[in-house]
């Protein structure tokens, strides 16, 4: 499987690698890690601009995803520049309009809330129409179900669910958690995650640890 093919299933269209569509744009602050991919029931090659939302680039921020993650219909990440500033007496966005409006206060000088970067780790999975709102981290490993609002952090391992998205229970314990992120499986190189297929899709983390060990890994 090459992570430079756009549509990887054959004959299929309606799912992309998220990696060769972001590099064969003009954005630059959308980053995504090989074998990420994107279902859409119509038109997944728009992306860009039917999901990475309010990207006018006033912000600086950026988009970070992992490997390995799956995105299903309709997940949409909230630039920044979506927002409007808050600390004064109207949220109106004057200078947006130009001219006369926007010598008044040019829209640099407005007191925009400053977000970190928006972050999914490795291997997450975003169910159908799950919104990600500006600078949050969605941690390795964690599902954030179908029409969730995330608005704050989601921790590795974990499932999410709701408006606005919370915990309702994780996919291991503590151990198994700390073992997963050590051995981070997503960086191995593909052979060997070929070879360990098998035990990551219906396997448990001791004979995962087992694997590594036997592949010369230390956990």
């Amino acid at each position: 499987m090459e992570p430079s093919s756009l549509f990887p299933i054959k004959d299929f269209k309606n799912t992309v690698f998220l990696k060769p569509l972001i590099t064969n744009s003009d954005v630059t602050n959308v980053h995504v890690g090989d074998y990420s991919y994107y279902s859409d029931f119509e038109d997944p090659t728009q992306f860009l601009t039917n999901n990475v939302l309010y990207n006018f680039g006033i912000s600086g921020n950026s988009l970070h995803i992992g490997k390995f993650c799956a995105f299903a219909n309709g997940v949409k990440f909230i630039m920044p520049d979506a927002n409007h500033a808050t600390s004064g007496i109207t949220t109106y966005p004057f200078a947006v309009f130009g001219e006369k409006w926007s010598d008044a206060m040019p829209l640099s000088d407005y007191p925009f809330k400053q977000y970190k970067d928006t972050v999914i780790g490795n291997d997450v999975w975003l169910g159908y129409d799950v919104t990600i709102m500006p600078g949050v981290t969605v941690g390795h490993g964690a599902i954030v179900g179908a029409k969730s609002v995330v608005s704050s952090d989601i921790p590795p391992y974990s499932i999410a669910v709701g408006n606005p998205a919370k915990v309702v229970k994780t996919r291991f314990n503590e151990e198994a958690v700390e073992l997963l992120l050590n051995l981070s499986w997503w960086d191995w190189d593909i052979a060997l995650i070929e070879k360990a297929m098998p035990i990551l899709v219906k396997g448990d983390t001791s004979t995962l640890r087992e694997f590594a060990r036997q592949n010369g890994m230390k956990c």
